[in-house]
C-alpha cells in the first residue's frame, strides 16, 4: 500500500492501543514499531497483523530500531519506563524522573530527523520539550491538551445537550491539573456559552481519576488524539489541534492549526483570569523542567 510511513516506539499499554487504532484506520501505508524490548514488539506486530487482516487494512506493520525511525514521515514517542506512579497531585508529573533518560536517549539517536514527531510521554509538556532540545527536531508536538479539550467539548456538549459537533472551545496550558479551560470563547451553535458550565469544569478535572481507577492508565484517549494530529501533520486533512509547542521560554498546549501540514498558532483570546492561569501553569513548568535529570545514553523504552 502507498501512504505516508510512521513510526512508533514504546510497545506497551498506550502503544499497543495506539498501534491498533493506526492500523485499524490504515492511516500509514506502513509502520513500524520500536522497542527496547524486541520480543515485545515482534509479538504485538503479529497480533497487529492478524487484526490488519480481519478488518481489511492494507497497512503493513513491521518491528524496526531506532535507525529504522529516521525513514518515517512521523514518529510517535509512546515509552515508558518501569515504574510504580505513587503520586497523589500532579499524578502525570510522577513519570518525569523515570521516563526523561530514556526519551533523552532516544532524541539523541533521533538528532536532526526531518519528520514529524508526536510525543505522548508524560508528563508530555516537558517530555516533548526535553525531546526538541536534545534531539534538535523542529517539528516536534506534545500529545494531550487535544486530549483534555475532546473531554471538555464532550462534556460540555452532554451539559447542556446537544451534539459534541455543536460545541467549539479549548482546553490549553498543562496538560494535568493546571489545564485552562477557555469558557471565555467557548461557543454552542456559534454563541457564546451561557451561564456556569463549573460542573463540566469539574467533570474534566476528575475525568482522568475515573479512568485511572478502573483500568489503570488512559489508552485510548490519547491514541484517537494521536490519530486525528497525525492525519493534519502529514497535510492529509486541515484543522486545529491543541498542541504542547514552545510558549515563550516554555512548552505548553495552545491550538494549532495546520494547513497542508504547516503549522501555526491560533491562540484565542483570552480573559484576565484565563491568562493568569496559563502564566501559573507555565510558571510551574519551567520550575520542573529544571528539576529533570539530564539526558543520559540509553537505549528507549
Amino acid at each position: 500500500m502507498n501512504g505516508p510511513v510512521a513510526g512508533v516506539v514504546g510497545a506497551g499499554a498506550v502503544g499497543q492501543v495506539l498501534a491498533a487504532g493506526l492500523v485499524s484506520v490504515e492511516l500509514p501505508g506502513r509502520l513500524v514499531v520500536v522497542s527496547r524490548r524486541t520480543e515485545q514488539a515482534r509479538a504485538l506486530v503479529v497480533d497487529l497483523e492478524d487484526m490488519a487482516l480481519s478488518v481489511r487494512s492494507r497497512t503493513r506493520v513491521e518491528a524496526g530500531e531506532v535507525a529504522d525511525l529516521r525513514g518515517c514521515d512521523a514518529v510517535v514517542v509512546a515509552l515508558r519506563t518501569d515504574f510504580t506512579n505513587r503520586a497523589v497531585e500532579d499524578v502525570r508529573r510522577g513519570g518525569a524522573t523515570a521516563n526523561a533518560p530514556a526519551l533523552g536517549a532516544l532524541a539523541r539517536e533521533l538528532r536532526g530527523y526531518e519528520g514529524s514527531v508526536l510525543v505522548v510521554t508524560n508528563p508530555v509538556d516537558l517530555m516533548a520539550r526535553r525531546f526538541a532540545e536534545v534531539s534538535g527536531c523542529d517539528r516536534v508536538y506534545g500529545i494531550g491538551s487535544n486530549l483534555d479539550s475532546a473531554r471538555y467539548r464532550l462534556l460540555l456538549a452532554r451539559y447542556v445537550r446537544v451534539s459534541p459537533d455543536r460545541v467549539s472551545g479549548h482546553v490549553i496550558g498543562e496538560h494535568g491539573d493546571r489545564a485552562v479551560p477557555c469558557l471565555s470563547s467557548t461557543t454552542v451553535d456559534g454563541l457564546p456559552l451561557v451561564g456556569s458550565a463549573r460542573a463540566v469544569v469539574e467533570g474534566l478535572r476528575q475525568r482522568p481519576a475515573l479512568i485511572r481507577a478502573g483500568i489503570g492508565r488512559t489508552r485510548c484517549g490519547p491514541a484517537g488524539a494521536v490519530v486525528s494530529t497525525l492525519r493534519k501533520v502529514l497535510g492529509l486533512v486541515d484543522g486545529v489541534e491543541e498542541l504542547c509547542v514552545p510558549y515563550g521560554d516554555v512548552w505548553l498546549g495552545i491550538p494549532i492549526a495546520f494547513t497542508r501540514g504547516e503549522a501555526a498558532p491560533c491562540c484565542p483570546p483570552l480573559t484576565r483570569y484565563e491568562r493568569l492561569c496559563l502564566d501559573s501553569a507555565a510558571s510551574s513548568l519551567r520550575d520542573a523542567y529544571t528539576h529533570l535529570p539530564a539526558p543520559t545514553e540509553g537505549i528507549p523504552a
